[in-house]
C-alpha cells in the first residue's frame, strides 16, 4: 500500500524572492549554466541529450543525507515548514504566473535541482533557508548550502483575478497534480510506472531536475522540462501547461533504458477510492462515500466507452483492457453531489478528474487498472496507465506524446447514456443465505432523457462464469435515465467479469459497464 505524498497537502514551502529586479546572488540564483551543448537558447534537446547520457552509466540517485533535524521530522512537523506568499518568485513583476518550491525532509529525501531559463539562457536556482519559515522547527543557521529542493509549486489566478491559487505540484518521485477553475487537489499523474501490481517491489523514477521557462507578461501557458531517472530507464519530458476551467497539460517524453522492464506503465494517474454507493460490505463511516475518483474510462480506437466502477478490494485487483490506439483513458470523479459526500473539509465533490488523451499511434496494448486494498482515505490506492505491448531492452529508445486535461467535466458535451451509479447487494429469495447478488446499474444522459416513454430499451448482459438472470430495464423518473436490474449466480468462487449495455433494436443507448465480481 502506498502512501498518499506528502505533496497532496499544500505545505506552504517554497523560495521566496524578494524586491523587483535583483543581483543574481540576492534570489538565489547561481551564474547560468552551460545549456548542455545546445548553442543559442535553451530547448528540449538539451535534455533529451542528458536522459541519453545518463542511461549510458550506472543509477546514481541524487540524495544526499539530511540532516537529523530534517530527516527525523514527522508528518506534522514537515508541514510546520512554511514560506511567506508575499515572496513568490515573479510576485513583482507583473506575470500570469508565480513559482514557489518545497524544502527536504520528512519523506521528501531526494534532492531535485531546480533552474529556470531566461532569454534562452538556464540558470540553476540555489538553496537558501532564510526564506523559509521553520515554525516550531528548530533549525541552524548554517544549513548546508548545496541542501536543494524537493519539488516545485506553480501558480496562477484560476479562480478570481489577482488571487494566485495553486495550478500545478510537482514532487515526489515523478508525481505532479493539477487544478481547474473552482477545484480542490485529488488525484495525481505520474511521469512513469514500472512494475505497479507485481510481486517484485515496485520502482519509482523521480524527477531530479527541472528546467522552468520564464513566462512572457502576456502569456497564457508555462513550459517546464524535467529529467527523469530511475534503476532501469532515464528520461526527457516537456510539459506544457495552459490552466483554465479546465488546465491541459501537453506532455512529451522520450526514454532510455538502462534495462530491460518487465512492466512499463505510461502516462499513468494514481488515485483514492475507500469507498462508495457499490461497496457490498461494511465501512464503519458516516459519509455515504470516500474517494477522489469513482470510475475508470476508457474510449476504444473504435469507438466504444468503457465505464468499470473503482472498488476498494479485499485483495489486489489487477484488470487489463486490450486497446489499440485509445482514443483516451481517464479516472473520473463523476459524482459531484454534496449529499454523497458529506464531507465539509475534504470537499471530494470538487476533486478532478484526469483524462489521457494519446497524440498519435501507440499501437497495441493494454489499459491496466490497480486496485489494492486500504483501510484509510490517504492511501492512494488506484492506479491507471498505458501498458505497450512492445517490449522494453537495454538501449531501447521510447517516445510517447499525450495530453491530460483535470477538469471537473470532461463530458459535458456527451448525449449518449452513462453509467451514473452501480449498486451491489443481495440477490435472491433467500437474501441472507443464497449467495447471489443483485447488481442495480443507473445510466443517464440526454439521449435517454430524449426518450419517448413507450420506447422498449433492452440490455445486453454477459459475464464470463456463473449465470445472469435475465435483465430489466426500466424508467428511472428521478435520473430521467434508464435503469438496469439483474442478478448473478457465481460459480462458486471463480471470479465473474460482466460487461452490459442499453440497445434499442440496433441502435445502442449507452456506454459499455465494466465490473468484476469476486466473492471476498
Amino acid at each position: 500500500m502506498t502512501p498518499r505524498r506528502i505533496g497532496l497537502i499544500p505545505l506552504g514551502l517554497a523560495l521566496a524572492i524578494a524586491g523587483g529586479v535583483c543581483a543574481a546572488e540576492e534570489i538565489g540564483v547561481a551564474e547560468p549554466a552551460l545549456t548542455e551543448g545546445v548553442p543559442g537558447e535553451f530547448t528540449f534537446a538539451a535534455v533529451v541529450r542528458r536522459a541519453a547520457e545518463l542511461a549510458t552509466g550506472p543509477y546514481s540517485p541524487d540524495r544526499p543525507e539530511l540532516p537529523d533535524y530534517l530527516s527525523d521530522l514527522d508528518y506534522d512537523r514537515y508541514r510546520d515548514i512554511r514560506f511567506d506568499p508575499t515572496q513568490n518568485l515573479w510576485r513583482n513583476e507583473s506575470l500570469p504566473f508565480q513559482m514557489n518550491f518545497f524544502h527536504r525532509g520528512f519523506l521528501s529525501k531526494d534532492r531535485v535541482t531546480i533552474n529556470l531559463i531566461e532569454e534562452g539562457q538556464s540558470t540553476p536556482v540555489v538553496f537558501r533557508h532564510d526564506l523559509f519559515n521553520y515554525g516550531k522547527n528548530r533549525v541552524p543557521d548554517d544549513m548546508p548550502g548545496d541542501l536543494g529542493y524537493a519539488g516545485l509549486r506553480l501558480m496562477y489566478p484560476l479562480n478570481r483575478d489577482q488571487i494566485f491559487d495553486d495550478l500545478t505540484v510537482f514532487q515526489g518521485a515523478s508525481y505532479f497534480r493539477a487544478l481547474g477553475k473552482d477545484l480542490n487537489y485529488g488525484l495525481s499523474a505520474r511521469g512513469l510506472a514500472i512494475d505497479t501490481g507485481l510481486p517484485s517491489q515496485e520502482e519509482f523514477p523521480v524527477f531530479r531536475e527541472f528546467w522552468i521557462r520564464k513566462p512572457d507578461a502576456d502569456a497564457t501557458e508555462i513550459t517546464l522540462y524535467a529529467l527523469l531517472d530511475s534503476e532501469s530507464v532515464a528520461g526527457a519530458y516537456r510539459f506544457v501547461i495552459r490552466p483554465g476551467i479546465e488546465t491541459v497539460i501537453d506532455v512529451k517524453a522520450r526514454l532510455f533504458f538502462r534495462k530491460s522492464v518487465q512492466k512499463l506503465g505510461v502516462a499513468p494517474l494514481t488515485s483514492m477510492f475507500f469507498h462508495g454507493e457499490n461497496t457490498d460490505r461494511f465501512i464503519d463511516d458516516f459519509r455515504p462515500e470516500v474517494h477522489d475518483s469513482d470510475g475508470l474510462l476508457i474510449e476504444t480506437g473504435y469507438g466504444e466507452r468503457i465505464w468499470r466502477p473503482l472498488v476498494n478490494p479485499v485483495g489486489l485487483r489487477v484488470s487489463n483492457f486490450q486497446v489499440e490506439n485509445p482514443r483516451s483513458f481517464a479516472l473520473l470523479q463523476r459524482d459531484r453531489d454534496f449529499r454523497s459526500y458529506e464531507d465539509l473539509e475534504a470537499h471530494y465533490q470538487n476533486r478532478p478528474s484526469a483524462v489521457v488523451e494519446p497524440i498519435g499511434d501507440w499501437g497495441k496494448g493494454v489499459v491496466e487498472l490497480v486496485e489494492i486494498p486500504s483501510n484509510a482515505e490517504r492511501y492512494d490506492n488506484i492506479g491507471a496507465y498505458w501498458i505497450p505491448e512492445r517490449r522494453t531492452e537495454s538501449g531501447q529508445e521510447f517516445e510517447f506524446e499525450y495530453r491530460i486535461r483535470f477538469t471537473r467535466d470532461p463530458e459535458a458535451g456527451m448525449l449518449g447514456g452513462r453509467v451514473s451509479s452501480t449498486r451491489v447487494g443481495a440477490g435472491g429469495t433467500d437474501i441472507l443465505d443464497s449467495g447471489v447478488r443483485k447488481f442495480v446499474v443507473d445510466f443517464a444522459g440526454e439521449t435517454l432523457a430524449g426518450l419517448d416513454p413507450e420506447t422498449p430499451v433492452e440490455a445486453v448482459v454477459l459475464t464470463t462464469s456463473g449465470h445472469v438472470s435475465k435483465p430489466v430495464v426500466q424508467a428511472n423518473p428521478e435520473t430521467h435515465g434508464q435503469r438496469l436490474f439483474f442478478e448473478l449466480t457465481p460459480d462458486g468462487n471463480t471470479p465473474a467479469d460482466l460487461r452490459a449495455f442499453l440497445r434499442h433494436g440496433d441502435d445502442v443507448l449507452s456506454e459499455t459497464w465494466s465490473f468484476r465480481w469476486v466473492r471476498e
